[in-house]
């Protein structure tokens, strides 16, 4: 049977079987064929996509959002970018800085010269030394540059931004995808979104056993629930007054800060993490700034620019409970190595990495241990799609 005719069957069995589930995909001789399909480009995503290609097998990456990246965000500012995602890596991170080294990436260490403040009830203290922040690595145009290098790797085509997934659902010979801009057929699938984004957006068909349901939905995102504040300056003027620009409080309304600003002090930027808690709304611009005045001095009141990113904000990020997501005991289970959908999907955000979970590093894992159970998947049914 020649490949048409392989393709064409196969394309006919899934009209028959997709039927059924209310919502799903139906498939018809339109949709596109593929060996692996994606979801997300984040840097789990891309960087299982890019193994993939380089075994050899077509991939597509299906991304809801008009940007690559995921939790990686970088914005641009007067004298570079500012990270409203991610932002640290670390020396022992062998994946990360393998790509950071290969895709010549500029990176700089995380500034720690300086003394920390602590803010309690009863008032705030100046720390001798900084015991908030510890030695990481941090990249010149930002984590999203991550994103940018892997994304070069991959052939014209692969990336399909402003694709949402709707739909996937196993089918025999096949995994039959929906997305907003059309269907697509795969022989294996790799879910690179977190598990519990993954089961409230995307419709599985009831093919989820209970056990992967339970832990998919109950695992929480990391930095689902956090809201990420940016407050940029003309110069690092904390720095001036011997200040590290960290901060760890009891009072909030942001939990830790810490210094965001390049490697020579441009841009100037201190950043914030909060964690308002379910229900809570984000910090406001006066409730940051005040804090920023009390902790920094009055220089700190008039920042040239504030970014307020509320995660929980992000449903492509987290689900709607994201808050009340909080047993991170669950991240790296064994369960999530386990193939899904008929033994043809795998899990690969970092929150299922058992190396570094919530790091990029662990993105990297995660990715890693899908795209080679996508390979020996493909590799064990090679009478199937072509």
């Amino acid at each position: 049977m020649g490949t048409d005719e392989v393709v064409y069957t196969l394309r006919s069995d899934l009209r028959k079987y997709a039927r059924a589930p209310k919502g799903l995909c139906s498939v018809d001789k339109e949709d596109v064929v593929v060996d692996v399909a994606v979801i997300g480009a984040g840097p789990a995503g891309l960087y299982a996509a890019a193994l993939v290609q380089q075994a050899g097998h077509s991939v597509r990456v299906l991304e809801g959002r008009d940007r690559v990246g995921g939790r990686l965000l970088s914005v641009q500012a007067p004298g570079g970018r500012l990270d409203l995602g991610a932002t640290w890596f670390w020396s022992n991170e062998t994946r990360v800085n393998n790509v950071v080294a290969a895709a010549s990436l500029g990176a700089f260490p995380q500034h720690l010269a300086g003394d920390a403040m602590f803010q309690n009830d009863q008032g705030i203290q100046r720390m001798q030394g900084n015991q908030v922040d510890a030695p990481s690595g941090r990249l010149v145009d930002g984590t999203q540059s991550i994103a940018e290098a892997l994304t070069v790797r991959l052939a014209d085509g692969v990336i399909h931004l402003n694709t949402i997934v709707e739909s996937a659902v196993a089918v025999p010979n096949g995994l039959a995808i929906a997305t907003v801009k059309g269907s697509w057929v795969a022989r294996q699938l790799i879910i690179a979104v977190p598990p519990a984004t993954a089961v409230a957006r995307i419709n599985f068909g009831g093919q989820l056993s209970e056990r992967v349901y339970g832990l998919a939905s109950s695992t929480p995102v990391w930095m689902g629930n956090i809201v990420k504040v940016v407050a940029h300056y003309d110069r690092p003027f904390w720095r001036e007054a011997g200040l590290a620009g960290s901060a760890f409080s009891y009072t909030g309304p942001m939990r830790e800060i810490h210094d965001m600003s390049g490697a020579d002090g441009s841009p100037a930027a201190i950043f914030g993490f909060a964690q308002p808690g379910s229900g809570v709304e984000a910090p406001n611009e006066a409730q940051v700034v005040a804090q920023l005045v009390d902790l920094f001095g009055p220089q700190a009141a008039v920042p040239d620019r504030l970014f307020i990113q509320d995660w929980r904000a992000e449903p492509l990020t987290s689900p709607d409970n994201a808050d009340e997501l909080t047993n991170y005991q669950t991240y790296g289970h064994p369960i999530f190595a386990e193939p899904v959908l008929d033994g043809r999907a795998h899990w690969a955000s970092t929150e299922t990495a058992t190396t570094a979970p919530g790091h990029i590093e662990g993105a990297f894992q995660a990715a890693e241990r899908a795209a080679h159970a996508a390979l020996a998947g493909l590799a064990a049914r090679a009478d199937g799609i072509v």
